[in-house]
């Protein structure tokens, strides 16, 4: 059957793909898109005309509670992905940060609850545990917020658990681990190596040393899906993983390999302006999935080798997009 359903955060990278998901299973999409002055609506403007045809986009902000209550009165479930991601500028900005990221979920909770709404899967994050303190890394690993975007994330987390516990609110938690594809942004990691090996031949990194936990943009979508039907997971916290961590180093390297045939000679070029401050760098990332995989029967589909592939076609055949150097996060 259809379902009523609300994306917040929905013109972002992974909320793209979630609501053209959601669309293709059959379910009506409020997509919640933040106002802006060029009034576009973020990467919706990339899905295919006969998905985004069917998707109601409503321009709003979280940080505005009188605003979502009619956002989400009558939805059977709420996505909520709506954050402020890009982690250097977290340095930089923390009070927009909390602001967003901690007090925004507030209002997304507080309005799913007077309305009535079935299920909310609130969007968590991998960076929420911090430097890997064991391999791999479960649900019940400690929670250290490392940088002022982690301490948001981990206190939206907290509010999650909260209106569960104080009013239960139907919630559910996901932690995906970093997520890559097509339409994301060249402020990751994955888009700025292939951005600049295509456009300059040097590519400007911090830490080459940290591993990441690398999860295609697909699988993270089915695993949302998953989190808002699945029997059994409300006031549970599953993480979205592959379970095989990479270096940022070798994962370049990767990508070079798959450039070779273009004929181009890249190199890397070391750029302290983004290496993190002391102690805030997250050395080491590695999902432990099994509760995903008992609980959602979710598995990961797509190899690290097709997933890149999939990501340097989709950036080589939009490449205007991106700037010529991108702005690196991970």
């Amino acid at each position: 059957m259809p379902r009523d359903v609300v994306v917040t955060g929905a013109g972002g990278f992974i909320g793209s793909h979630l609501c053209e998901s959601l669309v293709r299973q059959g379910d009506r999409v409020r997509a919640l898109v933040r106002y802006n002055g060029r009034g576009d609506a973020g990467r919706l403007g990339s899905l295919p005309a006969e998905v985004a045809q069917e998707i109601e986009i409503i321009l709003g902000d979280i940080c505005d509670p009188y605003a979502l209550h009619e956002l989400v009165r009558g939805a059977e479930t709420v996505f909520h992905l709506a954050a402020l991601i890009a982690i250097p500028y977290s340095y930089r900005a923390p009070h927009s940060f909390f602001t967003t990221n901690t007090l925004g979920t507030v209002h997304v909770f507080q309005a799913a609850l007077d309305e009535q709404v079935g299920r909310v899967v609130h969007v968590s994050t991998s960076e929420c545990y911090g430097t890997a303190q064991r391999i791999p890394i479960s649900e019940e690993h400690p929670i250290v917020g490392q940088s002022p975007y982690a301490a948001s994330k981990v206190g939206a987390d907290q509010a999650a658990e909260s209106f569960r516990r104080a009013f239960g609110l139907p919630v559910v938690t996901v932690r995906p681990f970093n997520t890559y594809g097509p339409r994301q942004s060249a402020r990751a990691i994955i888009p700025t190596i292939i951005t600049q090996a295509l456009t300059t031949g040097v590519v400007r990194l911090g830490s080459l040393e940290p591993t990441r936990d690398l999860t295609f943009v697909t699988d993270t979508a089915a695993g949302l899906l998953s989190a808002g039907q699945a029997p059994g997971v409300i006031g549970q916290t599953i993480n979205l993983g592959n379970g095989k961590e990479i270096s940022i180093g070798e994962l370049a390297g990767r990508i070079f390999e798959m450039l070779a045939s273009d004929g181009r000679e890249i190199r890397i070029e070391q750029d302290e302006q983004r290496v993190r401050p002391r102690d805030s760098e997250v050395e080491r990332l590695c999902a432990d999935a099994s509760k995903a995989r008992r609980m959602l029967g979710w598995e990961p589909r797509v190899s690290l080798t097709e997933g890149l592939a999939a990501t340097i076609e989709a950036i080589r055949s939009d490449l205007d997009r991106y700037p010529r150097v991108g702005t690196y996060q991970r």
